[in-house]
């Protein structure tokens, strides 16, 4: 007889992220928007999509991909063909109409001063619901003026797939064209610049941190670190949280982010 598998799911006590407790739901608006407006923003721009029978169309999801210009998470939904809810730095709630819109459309928002810990409690309250929440790894948009824009990756996304092991990670992937749709300091996008975007495999934590190639990690290994005292599991689990962030950077380069 095999060993017994150590359920994974229990990797989630291990994750120190806890939402606010207070239910999310899409803001009625938003709703109303996804419906029809991502037909419209397909009829005027030239944006090239493959892979959305990769798109889960149900349930939590984590929608992880590269940041080259501020039209991006537009760009993101368009692709998901469902509500996103963004990560979003405090400066893009600072005036007006950006605050309505990024309060409407239930956006999150990140202080930089006080660092992501509020943010990922609510991105938890998210996920909670069963809705999608959207993630660049790199942080920000690439302030680069030239390739490589893609930047290393914040290790919050393992955290987030590590507190949800069976929520699937989904890389979207955009290519050079995004720079020049609205590149930085511009106000007016130039819908007819063309746009790939790839939707590429998504995985799970639990797929991940048992594969080969990824964790690799077998049973014997996931049980010794269950038994482990706090201080030195949550050291193994930085580790592993660096390794699945940089795989997942490594993989947005690989689909052609640029």
């Amino acid at each position: 007889m095999g060993q017994a598998e150590t359920p994974m799911g229990e990797i989630s006590g291990f994750v120190t992220l806890e939402g606010t407790g207070e239910p999310f739901k899409t803001p009625l608006i938003y709703r109303f928007l996804e419906k029809f407006l991502p037909a419209v923003l397909r009829s005027i721009t030239n944006v090239h999509i493959s892979g959305l029978s990769k798109v889960p169309r149900t349930g939590a999801a984590i929608f992880a991909g590269n940041h080259l210009s501020n039209l991006d998470p537009f760009i993101k939904i368009m692709a998901a063909q469902r509500p996103i809810h963004f990560l979003a730095k405090e400066g893009h709630f600072e005036k007006q109409p950006n605050r309505f819109v990024m309060i409407s459309t239930g956006q999150i928002e990140t202080f930089r001063e006080s660092g992501g810990k509020d943010a990922l409690a609510r991105a938890v309250d998210v996920l909670h619901s069963g809705g999608c929440l959207g993630v660049f790894p790199e942080g920000t948009r690439s302030r680069r003026e030239s390739p490589p824009f893609l930047q290393e990756g914040k290790t919050g996304v393992a955290r987030l797939a590590a507190r949800f092991p069976d929520v699937p990670v989904v890389p979207v992937i955009l290519d050079i064209g995004a720079r020049s749709f609205m590149p930085p300091g511009t106000i007016l996008p130039r819908p007819w610049k063309k746009i790939r975007v790839v939707v590429d495999d998504p995985i799970t934590f639990n797929d991940w941190v048992r594969n080969e190639e990824g964790g690799g990690l077998g049973n014997s290994r996931i049980d010794e670190i269950f038994s482990m005292d706090p201080e030195t599991r949550d050291e193994e689990m930085r580790a592993l949280y660096r390794k699945f962030t940089d795989q997942l950077i490594e993989t947005l380069r690989a689909r052609g982010a640029p």
